[in-house]
């Protein structure tokens, strides 16, 4: 006979999110954001056509690893960065996430520049993006909505990007 569960086999991020928040004092259950409309469109040209660029959550590193130890770190803020050369890495060490199970060491986990260039030249996608960009991770909705996301979506236009690949921690 099967063993019977008595337990959820899996982990409920929301339900675990609002709990940690309530007992830290927090009244009012954080608010999910939610869209009616999935601001998505098919493509309208081959993929083979196309411009691809990338938006990661890392920070770059003169930002972060310069600064003496205990002075305080300058604020995050979305950014724009040449595409060649990939750099050789990010800054990542201030993202939360289980860091004693994975790693960021390999960059082309949360930059795929390197990997996208192969498909660029072996013809799978028209070009990489000149430039790859920053969207710092403040768990603000309403700045990423007013200044953030408008702000790379911009930047993304005068890159003639056609498709932009999301890439947070």
């Amino acid at each position: 006979m099967p063993e019977r569960r008595t337990h959820r086999s899996f982990v409920s991020y929301i339900d675990k999110s609002r709990e940690y928040y309530a007992a830290q004092g927090y009244t009012q259950p954080y608010q999910w954001v939610y869209h009616k409309e999935v601001p998505f469109n098919m493509l309208s040209k081959p993929l083979s056509d196309c411009t691809v660029g990338v938006v990661t959550t890392a920070t770059l590193p003169a930002h972060w690893q310069s600064l003496p130890e205990g002075e305080s770190r300058p604020q995050k803020r979305p950014y724009a960065e040449s595409s060649y050369p990939v750099p050789e890495a990010l800054y990542t060490k201030d993202m939360e996430w289980d860091k004693d199970t994975t790693h960021t060491d390999d960059l082309d986990t949360y930059l795929p520049l390197n990997r996208l260039q192969e498909l660029q030249q072996s013809g799978q996608i028209g070009k990489v993006s000149p430039r790859y960009y920053g969207a710092p991770t403040t768990y603000s909705q309403r700045q990423t909505r007013e200044s953030d996301a408008p702000l790379i979506f911009n930047w993304c236009e005068e890159d003639g990007v056609d498709i932009a690949i999301l890439v947070p921690l």
